[in-house]
């Protein structure tokens, strides 16, 4: 059983004993220490919170047991469904709501669900906002209301195609270009929520042709969910056999995308934000953000349009903060989350799917001649899983030192730059391990990279 505190919210095991897994008395606890931070730190008129879910078979009691909580503690619950997390940040600043609970444990197994906490301006807290809701917990500070001062519940279901109209209308979304390619589109919706609203998106987008993989909103997953090539194996072949121009495929909460090309063959998610900010750029010139871990591509086209490139810490709410500090016109992550602040702060495969078929349909090009123009990096994804004898701050600071006389960045982790290429060390938010992300001009180099990495912190854990 696993229960990870962090920056990306309250994620656990469903089950076990408490504080071991996520179980039901945590989810209270968490819940209930979230509702005394707002509390004490909203100072709006509002009294709304909104809950949304992914489509996690555990969704639904983990939903009465935060809305039922949220109620105990004086606040009306507008709840939305099953919806992604980037409606619900949406919905979170359309409902003028002084914060929102996702239900969801976004690219984690089946097995998992975690508590993504939102202000009330739909975006993640901060990590030292987060540290205060987790003292609540642990010091137990919340108070419940009295009978009389119960919130109350509402259902609103109108989010989704109020959220796909908002992307519809963005001055960069090309809907009567993207109706005239004709496309035929393969969605692969991981048996979540997504299943759902990307159809129903590339409908209103006037794509006639979709192919539905995997979009029954079942929760149970057809494959492990995390949006990467070795889980991706069925939509080859649906790619093939329907003669389609691209396959997309996400996350159970929707906020990652990955693209699939015409031959079937992934076209990498690192590429996802790459292309995206490249026809973003090209109509409107600005500054980019991306993670430490994402590619170098970012920049490249970043500099290619005369625009300058900022680097964050890993997770989407230092990705936002930068993007707000230098006024970035786009945005995001190297797993495939674009975000796009001419609609909202948020990572969000709607607006990613709506802007790569504009790009299509503009530029006359197919998905691997897009690949084929961008620059080319190859990005080695590598982890250690963590047991409780493992020092990690001591093995960051050994290799550090071992690396001294290169370009060393050390505000997530460890990272050190060589001349053609790079390698990122850093403890997951979301899971019990150690991620070492590499990028070279060719895949060989990038694992081998990574494998040196490995035999230095074999070498320092053996000492």
């Amino acid at each position: 059983m696993a229960l990870i505190k962090s920056i990306s919210g309250i994620r656990g095991t469903i089950g076990g004993p408490v504080g071991d897994g996520l179980s039901g008395v945590d989810v209270v606890k968490f819940t209930a220490a979230y509702a005394s931070f707002i509390r004490k730190t909203y100072s709006g008129a509002s009294n709304s919170i909104v809950v949304g879910r992914d489509g996690r078979i555990s969704g639904r009691m983990v939903e009465h047991l935060v809305v039922g909580t949220l109620m105990s503690m004086g606040f009306d619950v507008i709840n939305i469904g099953m919806a992604s997390t980037p409606t619900t940040e949406l919905a979170v600043t359309g409902e003028k709501a002084c914060g929102g609970i996702i239900i969801t444990a976004s690219h984690n197994p089946v097995q998992w669900n975690a508590l993504k906490l939102l202000n009330s301006d739909g975006e993640f807290l901060s990590d030292k906002e987060g540290k205060e809701v987790i003292r609540i917990a642990e010091a137990e500070e919340y108070i419940f209301s009295d009978v009389m001062e119960l919130g109350k519940e509402y259902h609103n279901g109108t989010w989704a195609l109020r959220h796909i109209d908002m992307v519809k209308n963005l001055p960069l979304v090309d809907v009567d270009a993207i109706a005239k390619a004709d496309f035929t589109v393969v969605v692969d919706g991981i048996n979540s929520i997504g299943g759902e609203v990307i159809p129903m998106l590339l409908r209103s987008l006037g794509v006639k042709n979709v192919v539905e993989l995997n979009c029954e909103a079942t929760g149970k997953f057809a494959h492990t969910p995390e949006p990467i090539p070795e889980n991706l194996y069925g939509i080859a072949g649906v790619m093939r056999e329907s003669r389609a121009d691209v396959g997309f495929v996400v996350d159970p909460d929707v906020d990652r995308l990955a693209i699939v090309m015409e031959n079937g063959e992934m076209f990498i998610e690192e590429n996802t934000l790459i292309a995206i900010s490249d026809y973003v750029l090209g109509r409107t010139p600005g500054n980019t953000v991306s993670n430490l871990s994402s590619s170098r591509g970012l920049r490249d086209v970043t500099e290619k349009h005369n625009c300058t490139y900022h680097a964050a810490a890993v997770g989407e709410v230092n990705v936002v903060t930068k993007m707000k500090e230098v006024d970035a016109v786009i945005g995001g992550e190297g797993n495939g989350g674009v975000i796009y602040p001419a609609l909202h702060y948020g990572r969000d495969a709607l607006v990613g799917v709506a802007l790569f078929l504009t790009l299509m349909a503009r530029s006359g090009k197919s998905v691997s001649e897009i690949k084929a123009s961008l620059p080319a990096y190859a990005i080695a994804k590598n982890k250690i899983q963590l047991t409780p004898d493992i020092d990690v701050d001591a093995i960051l600071a050994a290799v550090k030192k071992k690396y001294a006389d290169e370009k060393v960045t050390d505000i997530d982790g460890v990272k050190i730059d060589f001349p053609a290429s790079w390698v990122h060390l850093r403890k997951s938010n979301t899971e019990p391990i150690i991620r070492i992300y590499s990028e070279a001009p060719t895949m060989e180099e990038a694992e081998k990279m990574a494998e040196s990495i490995k035999s230095v912190i074999n070498e320092i854990k053996a000492c």
